[in-house]
């Protein structure tokens, strides 16, 4: 079940109505729970057994982890849990990456190897609900916080439906609580919330599906060389895409949690207005940033051993931040993109002494905005990689981008470029002129009757457009 489908409008309604009626706060939370159960069996049914063993695994390890005083086998728990989380991770995603590499590797030392092709099923959502689930175990291991008292909370903070496929990843500490306590949406709530489910729609729908991609999955998709302004009109396209299509997600999920009464961590701060490649990992993602810092990036060493250990700690932070997205080798070289450009920003940084302060200030000056350009563009050269599905279209793109092949005819139609062209400026703009507040912000400085118009607006493009909605991209993930 996807948010732009008119499927879940009915079941969205069916929810709103079950959790405003006058029931005990068990009650609810079950009903939330059965909900969320039947979301996911939208897509596959037979997945909900992997969330079972997930949620109960974790939940028993998790409290036995904070419980046992005895260090070693504290250890053993944890691995425990990791082998479970990261196994079944590895098994579904991974299992036939891993096997074609082996596999590769095997025929280049001249043994010959060639198994059957396993027929895997990547389960929905498998790489958001790990990462929420290994945070809690880790966190009873470190006694960060306290254990769930409940399996019914534990199991519905595992599953809430607005975050369970594709996020926000969020960690215990920040829903686990508000399930503790009866809560139901209030007026203002329910109204914040139904404005970012039609602007998140919105972006997704109307924007990126509607607008976007068609364009970049034609330039994609292309076999030959392309003119260099098709190439970068596709790349552009894409950049926008997924944007939209992301950050239109997770404005759809926080809505709806808030709908309900939850508020669910923010996961993008307008990006591409982003002054450098940290400043850009601040604001894209944020969950997964911040989940990729605090579990991966600083264990390994952070900043603090010394600036080769800190170089190394964000390379590989990053390679494996790449990996987190898909497997294939094309995401590696996207994580190690970032990686290098972090390298960089860093090395300068610490040759200037200039501190994060420092660019703070930029954010009002041309000179800021031409830096967050500059960071744009580089970032569009990472995104080649990761939408190319072999390292040969990636290169195809990057010859037909800057020249350097023989220049291909033309594929785009000027209503396509004149789209994107309209679109993504306006995307950069916005994004500047935004970066530093929020939508509701700017939405309660508006009158009712403004406010008003914009919005029936946005609704009216939702149900022309509706049509052509797809899959949010980070489905796949």
């Amino acid at each position: 079940m996807v948010f732009n489908s008119y499927t879940f409008v009915a079941f969205f309604i069916i929810i709103l109505f079950l959790h405003n009626l006058p029931l005990s706060w068990k009650t609810k939370k079950i009903n939330l729970l059965l909900a969320s159960y039947i979301f996911y069996a939208a897509w596959n049914p037979p997945f909900i057994l992997l969330l079972w063993l997930s949620t109960v695994i974790d939940f028993y390890v998790g409290r036995a982890l904070f419980t046992e005083e005895n260090h070693y086998k504290k250890k053993i728990l944890l691995v425990l849990s990791l082998i479970g989380n990261l196994g079944m991770l590895c098994f579904f995603k991974y299992g036939t990456f891993f096997l074609e590499n082996f596999v590769i590797l095997c025929n280049a030392i001249g043994f010959e190897f060639h198994p059957a092709s396993p027929s895997i099923i990547l389960p929905a959502g498998i790489s958001f609900y790990t990462f929420t689930t290994l945070c809690y175990t880790i966190d009873m291991y470190k006694k960060k916080s306290e254990p769930v008292k409940s399996m019914l909370d534990f199991s519905l903070f595992v599953t809430f439906f607005p975050h369970l496929v594709a996020g926000p990843i969020v960690r215990p500490p920040q829903l686990v609580p508000q399930f503790e306590m009866a809560r139901v949406a209030s007026k203002k709530q329910l109204m914040d919330g139904l404005l970012l489910l039609s602007l998140g729609l919105f972006m997704k729908v109307v924007l990126a599906d509607g607008m976007l991609a068609a364009t970049a999955d034609s330039v994609f998709d292309a076999k030959d060389m392309l003119p260099a302004i098709d190439a970068w009109i596709g790349v552009f396209a894409f950049s926008g895409q997924i944007f939209l299509d992301f950050a239109g997600y997770s404005t759809c999920a926080i809505g709806v949690a808030l709908c309900l009464g939850f508020v669910l961590p923010q996961n993008f701060n307008y990006p591409y207005a982003a002054i450098g490649f940290s400043d850009f990992w601040k604001r894209w993602h944020i969950t997964l940033s911040s989940w990729l810092r605090d579990y991966l990036y600083i264990p390994l060493g952070g900043n603090r051993n010394g600036k080769i250990r800190t170089y190394f700690a964000l390379m590989v932070t990053m390679l494996l931040g790449g990996l987190w997205h898909g497997a294939n080798w094309t995401f590696v070289v996207w994580g190690g993109l970032h990686g290098l450009y972090l390298w960089v920003e860093k090395f300068f940084r610490d040759v200037q002494n200039v501190k994060n302060k420092d660019i703070v200030k930029q954010d009002h000056h041309w000179s800021g905005f031409l830096y967050a350009f500059l960071t744009f563009m580089l970032i569009n050269i990472t995104w080649v990689f990761f939408r190319s599905h072999t390292f040969g279209k990636a290169w195809q793109m990057l010859e037909s981008m800057f020249g350097t092949g023989a220049e291909g005819k033309a594929l785009l139609t000027s209503l396509a470029i004149v789209k994107v062209m309209i679109v993504v400026p306006l995307i950069l703009v916005f994004h500047w002129f935004m970066r530093n507040t929020k939508v509701l912000e700017v939405a309660y400085k508006l009158s009712w009757w403004s406010l008003s118009i914009v919005w029936s607006v946005v609704v009216l493009l939702l149900i022309w457009s509706q049509e052509s909605g797809s899959s949010f991209i980070y489905f796949q993930f």
